[in-house]
């Protein structure tokens, strides 16, 4: 199979991509210095697995009553703090995945396999098999990708949150040797699906998140998320102007951060409920959406992981995408064990219809694969792993492209 890179340093690769207009980014000094390197001492497999678990959580709390009003949603279920019966599990409440930590999982499967980001091999990666609940830009990409289009010409023109739901596991290589390259492979592994310069944006403001997060013994002060969050944007971002969805703020045109400067920090001045911050700039699939959300739970309850979680699944639109990433991001500061013992054990560990635990196999094998081991509640599940294919008697071997199925 071939590569098909344009460059084999990441950097470079994505500096050219953007000083050519294909990569759709301010190219800025900010990307040139590594991440601080993560203290020794911090419990590495503890956290990376609560950001990966805590996606997986998040995802399959919200994917049951995903796109439903907070009010109607409260009124039909009551407040969800724990998985719904669920009509694909034969009606058992159990957690089950849907695009969102499918695709984190299939990212984090191409780096367990390869080591590295390759773009395209993570393309036909992502494009392998049966995505639950895909999105329509993803759906956009899959249909270039597989009538021909290079990696780097094939993602859809959008601004929706299809790439930031997947970009937690681009830091894990990285781990043990930060350098440049981490914001590259961000840049790359965002730019191959979603062409578009607030998705590149966010999802380098996200990894750098994360990495802080994982980096730092909480708890952190008010203000912590969203001013490093702005710091991000006002570096990257060349001032293109996006227009609200649904007149959610009435009128508004302008950059990620005039909305949050304009809109969020006032609404966290007031200590607003989720919902009627929400109801300010709406909380949908639009990244000028779900990055004031996202935020705005993780300033007012990112020190408790449980809360943070159950507020996105609870209070936002698009709840499974939004609380697989504030679950992200909060496990990533507290780690799996800050993570209700229920809502683990609740997890079936699927990426695909019948791999029961392969989350679980999937971080065992990160953690020997990039040197920061695993802890013994994700070894003891990883055990119970088998193959679909393996546990029928056949091969263990990777899924046909079958467009029809995607």
């Amino acid at each position: 199979m071939t590569v098909d890179r344009t460059h084999r340093s990441p950097t470079i690769e994505a500096r050219d991509l953007a000083r050519t207009g294909r990569l759709k980014i301010r190219w800025h000094d900010w990307l040139a210095h590594a991440p601080e390197r993560i203290p020794d001492g911090t419990p590495v497999a503890d956290e990376i697995e609560g950001m990966m678990l805590g996606l997986a959580i998040g995802d399959a709390l919200g994917n049951t009553t995903e796109s439903t009003n907070p009010s109607i949603r409260r009124a039909r279920y009551g407040w969800i703090e724990g998985y719904l019966p669920n009509p694909h599990a034969d009606g058992m409440p159990v957690g089950l995945p849907s695009d969102d930590s499918q695709l984190a999982l299939r990212t984090l499967e191409h780096l367990v396999e390869h080591g590295h980001l390759e773009p395209q091999m993570l393309g036909l990666r992502l494009a392998e098999g049966r995505i639950f609940g895909i999105g329509q830009a993803t759906r956009q990409w899959l249909a270039a990708f597989k009538g021909g289009s290079p990696w780097y010409a094939a993602g859809a023109p959008s601004a929706g949150n299809g790439a930031l739901m997947r970009i937690a596991p681009v830091l894990i290589p990285h781990v043990a040797h930060p350098s440049r390259d981490l914001w590259a492979d961000t840049l790359l592994a965002a730019h191959l699906t979603h062409d578009d310069e607030l998705s590149n944006v966010s999802c380098v403001a996200m990894v750098d998140a994360l990495w802080r997060a994982i980096a730092t013994d909480g708890p952190v002060p008010r203000g912590w998320w969203l001013d490093r969050w702005l710091e991000v944007c006002d570096a990257l971002s060349t001032g293109a102007a996006y227009a609200a969805r649904n007149d959610h703020p009435p009128g508004f045109v302008g950059t990620i951060s005039d909305l949050l400067r304009g809109h969020v920090a006032p609404a966290l001045e007031r200590e607003l409920d989720v919902d009627a911050a929400g109801d300010i700039w709406h909380s949908g699939a639009y990244l000028l959406e779900t990055v004031p959300t996202v935020l705005y739970v993780l300033e007012r309850f990112g020190d408790d992981p449980p809360e943070a979680i159950v507020q996105a699944v609870n209070q936002t639109r698009d709840n499974d995408t939004i609380a697989a990433v504030v679950g992200a991001v909060a496990g990533a500061l507290h780690g799996a064990s800050a993570l209700p013992r229920e809502w683990i054990d609740g997890l079936t560990g699927r990426t695909a219809e019948d791999d029961d635990h392969r989350v679980f196999d999937l971080l065992q094998k990160a953690g020997h694969r990039f040197g920061y081991g695993s802890s013994p509640l994700v070894s003891e599940r990883a055990v119970r792993y088998r193959s679909p294919l393996v546990a029928r008697g056949g091969v263990d071997a990777p899924t046909s492209l079958d467009p029809s199925s995607c």
